[in-house]
């Protein structure tokens, strides 16, 4: 299919064909008829794509910050490859669409394929042919409204959100600052409500429009008859409310709408602008109430709104982010609100570059609703892209996953070793062209069955979500393939003994992401204590960090929480240095009436082993980042060995301290491991019995939580 792109790191902006989106529960896969360039929220974006890495820096300080703290927390090459990686990247623009359900699998029922629809989303009501919504963000339109209306719906609830927080009541004398597309609907929306409204911009064109749309009147901000007109539009009293609907670096808007407002009035933030609130004299001696209005409405920024399709009860918030949707739509329908006059271009999506240079002002033609069409075409429904035609090896890869770790950590070390890279499967297609055609895969494709059912494909990588691990793990056993899937194997005991039954009738390798084991550090300190007879002690804590609990990987359903997803490593590391299975454990997490922490994160665990070692695990999430992640220590035989967060580590023998060379936390030597297990046709570099009782023992500390007991394991 089609879609507009912009590579981040070049600033270039073009239409490529890339696989078609994927669909999963709680989505609605639609064809796009028409999609609406957002002029002033796409232009900022396009031009921090294009501007220079001192550029980004400048625009992005936040992002800035965090690169300083993960170059303390892992190195500075580290951090070089992952920044590179996430500049290195394809971004999809575009954010309200309206067009054809093809395929829903949407958990009320609610879509069929063929239903006119309206969609929204950044990232995924792109301008794009085809696209695949959350549930909540699809709403279906009215007979009576065109596809070209419909796709203004995510502008339309973004500015009825607005609108609701100023609470506008009838004879309200309400201005809006900013007359752009944005502005010309709020001003529509106001007059619905019955109010008088008054329009202020710095374009003489969008003032007249303004006046078209239906404002009771609208000037320049540079008129110096304005704050005249305003005291006699007002009669002296000030505006009831401002709504800011501007984009703007400058502070101005706020400043004015301090002057302009009544006592006690409301100052409403839409738009994009500086937000330094001046005390004196306005906002302080009127009293002025300042309220943010959020995007499209309630649900914006709740995931379990947005992407797991919960939605919020109908009596407790009557308007959500989809419920403001099917408003303005109705109020289109209704003929409330009008379009026509909003609409200045249309382009194929072939010509999209054409519509970005007049967003640009490469091109200088009077603008508002720039509008995108999607024609017919053969190719929009493919998931599958070929993008260059490579040399097969003997070891021929798929891969199903390619986040930032797995571009980062697993797919470079794979070509250094030689290996052919045939497929790439992601969710999103234009993520799944990128990584194709950025490290050398034959093909790109958004349907894992892409590469389970090829039978070129030898060997496959897992790194998607941790709740469909266990699932492409045993297809791609099934089919004959060799597998390394990142942590964890399984999210459950059915699904662990699913996997051992699959792994046990077929004859392929299987290995499992647990590289600090592969840490050279670390087979050096096992090597001090090799043959020894002497059970060990293993001390690990970790400084992990805190999670929100609404993070993918604290959801139970899709990442299972920290103990499943990251704590399995230290489990298998104590595997390796005892050499021995674990046979009981017993768990013990805080208690907290502090609904934003998760109790399991903050964690001691004591495991037994057969050989009677004993390991320690203090897993934290309510430490300072200052203080390093991991501290390793093993005890036996009047030795110490210690890591230190893999940056350095020492042994302590025969009263001296000797300081151990280091080289990463193990990826590249995982990788190296489990291809050279393939190629010599020798023994998966884990055993499956390890890898089994590391998942199984994941499972017992949860059981150990939850009855305040120890498990045998």
């Amino acid at each position: 299919m089609k879609q507009v792109i912009q590579n981040f790191k070049t600033g270039e902006l073009y239409v490529d064909e890339v696989p078609n989106p994927s669909i999963s529960e709680n989505m609605v896969l639609v064809e796009n008829k028409f999609s609406l360039i957002s002029a002033g929220t796409e232009r900022g974006t396009v031009k921090v794509g294009k501007a220079s890495l001192i550029g980004k820096a400048k625009q992005r300080p936040d992002l800035v910050a965090q690169v300083l703290q993960n170059i303390k927390k892992e190195g500075l090459k580290a951090t070089i490859d992952k920044v590179k990686t996430k500049l290195d990247s394809l971004k999809a623009l575009g954010y309200s669409t309206s067009g054809i359900v093809a395929a829903s699998m949407d958990g009320n029922s609610k879509f069929k394929p063929g239903d006119r629809v309206a969609c929204a989303g950044q990232d995924y009501a792109s301008h794009a042919e085809m696209v695949s919504i959350p549930q909540n963000l699809v709403v279906k339109i009215p007979n009576n409204v065109s596809f070209e209306e419909a796709s203004f719906t995510t502008l339309g609830a973004i500015a009825l959100q607005g609108v609701r927080q100023a609470e506008p009541r009838l004879g309200d004398k309400i201005c809006v600052i900013g007359l752009g597309l944005l502005g010309q609907l709020t001003v529509q929306l106001l007059k619905a409500n019955g109010c008088r409204v008054f329009g202020v911009d710095l374009s003489k064109n969008l003032v007249d429009l303004a006046i078209k749309s239906g404002a009771d009147g609208a000037m320049l901000r540079s008129d110096s008859n304005l704050n005249t007109a305003i005291d006699n539009f007002t009669e002296g009293h000030g505006f009831d409310s401002v709504i800011i609907t501007a984009a703007a670096p400058s502070n101005d808007p706020i400043e004015l709408s301090a002057v302009i407002s009544r006592k006690k009035g409301k100052v409403i933030v839409v738009g994009a602008v500086k937000m330094d609130i001046p005390r004196d004299p306005d906002f302080y001696r009127k009293e002025l109430e300042l309220k943010m209005s959020t995007s499209y409405g309630p649900g914006r920024y709740d995931n379990s709104y947005e992407e797991d399709g919960i939605d919020y009860p109908f009596a407790y918030v009557r308007y959500t982010e989809q419920r403001n949707m099917e408003t303005f739509l109705d109020l289109i329908s209704q003929g409330t609100v009008k379009l026509k006059n909003l609409i200045t271009h249309t382009f194929d999506i072939s010509e999209a570059e054409k519509a970005y240079d007049i967003v640009l002002g490469k091109v200088e033609e009077p603008h508002i609703g720039i509008l995108l069409s999607y024609p017919e075409s053969e190719s929009k429904k493919t998931t599958f892209v070929s993008v260059q035609s490579n040399a097969v090896s003997a070891v021929n890869i798929g891969f199903i996953g390619a986040g930032s770790f797995a571009q980062s950590y697993l797919i470079p070390y794979t070509k250094k070793e030689g290996a052919s890279l045939d497929t790439v499967v992601t969710t999103k297609g234009i993520t799944a062209k990128n990584v194709a055609s950025k490290f050398g895969f034959n093909n790109a494709s958004s349907n894992a069955q892409d590469v389970i059912n090829n039978t070129k494909i030898n060997t496959v990588f897992i790194a998607t979500p941790h709740n469909s691990h266990a699932s492409y793990t045993m297809e791609a056993l099934k089919a004959g393939k060799n597998v390394f899937v990142e942590k964890p194997l399984a999210m459950n005991y059915e699904e662990l003994e699913e996997v051992k039954k699959v792994y046990s009738e077929n004859n392929q390798k299987l290995m499992v992401g647990f590289n600090r084991r592969f840490s050279p550090i670390s087979e050096k300190i096992k090597a001090e204590f090799k043959g020894n007879g002497e059970p060990k002690v293993v001390n690990i804590r970790v400084n992990a960090g805190f999670i929100p609990k609404d993070h993918w990987t604290q959801n139970k359903n899709i990442g299972g929480g920290r103990i499943i997803g990251e704590m399995c490593h230290f489990i298998d590391l104590m595997q390796y240095f005892t050499e021995a299975k674990p046979v009981k454990v017993y768990a013990a997490a805080i208690k907290t009436d502090n609904q934003n922490l998760t109790s399991e994160d903050n964690i001691s665990i004591t495991i037994s082993f057969s050989d009677g070692s004993i390991g320690n695990l203090l897993y934290l999430g309510n430490g300072d980042k200052s203080l390093p992640k991991e501290l390793i220590e093993v005890f036996s035989g009047g030795k110490v060995g210690r890591i230190h967060d893999f940056r350095k580590g020492d042994l302590h023998k025969g009263n001296k301290q000797i300081k151990l060379k280091l080289d990463g936390k193990g990826h590249k030597q995982e990788v190296e491991a489990f291809l050279k297990s393939l190629k010599q046709n020798i023994d998966a570099p884990i055993p499956f019995e390890s890898i089994y009782l590391t998942t199984l023992t994941t499972f017992k500390v949860l059981d150990s939580l939850a009855t305040g007991l120890p498990q045998d394991i």
